[in-house]
């Protein structure tokens, strides 16, 4: 298996953002009341850290150790200024949906910490691959998180019917219902990846 390879599944599966190393738990349940909110945060993550990624892997012999942090995050802000207008200009009723999520990207410890702990050390394809296995291992968790809140509070997912409203749970679609279904997850994936190391 080439390196590539690894790198995007350790991204997606092994080190997934949200179910096995809880990172950016804040957009994970704050923007999850349905499934598309939940995957346009995803995919709106997993395009700052591909271009914050390579951008980093690029200038990362010239920065100074001493303004190294700082640097990359006028980098990570920058991509995520070209994001946010962008999404404001094209897609505005998303825009409004995940109002502050897109700013606090700039935050976001996923993006950060991928970028000293990989970007910083690996060339700008590795860096690229890696950007694209965590985000998209990120959006994944979100829209499955998403997905299983709205089904279970409103009856729909991706605003399709698929059982009378009045039968949702309200409880799923406010924030106590993020944490449950959260939880429960995440005891699914371990409970998965116990099975799989003991065989």
């Amino acid at each position: 298996m080439s390196r590539a390879i690894k790198v995007f599944l350790n991204g997606f599966i092994k080190e997934n953002p949200s179910f096995i190393l809880l990172l950016g738990m804040c957009p994970t349940l704050g923007t999850t009341s349905s499934a598309i909110n939940g995957m346009s945060m995803g995919l709106a993550t997993t395009f700052v850290l591909i271009c914050s990624n390579v951008a980093i892997s690029l200038i990362k012999n010239i920065v100074p150790d001493k303004v190294r942090i700082p640097s990359y995050i006028v980098v990570i802000a920058t991509f995520v200024s070209v994001l946010e207008l962008a999404m404001h200009a094209y897609m505005p009723a998303i825009y409004e949906t995940l109002g502050l999520f897109i700013p606090l990207i700039v935050v976001n410890c996923i993006v950060l910490g991928r970028a000293e702990a990989f970007a910083a050390k690996n060339n700008f394809m590795l860096s690229a691959v890696d950007g694209l296995g965590n985000g998209l291992g990120f959006a994944f968790a979100l829209t499955v998180l998403g997905s299983i809140r709205e089904l279970l509070g409103t009856g729909m997912i991706f605003g399709v019917s698929v059982y009378p409203e009045q039968y949702g749970m309200l409880a799923f679609v406010l924030a106590p219902g993020a944490f449950i279904a959260l939880g429960l997850l995440i005891a699914i994936v371990n409970r998965i990846k116990s099975r799989t190391q003991n065989v």
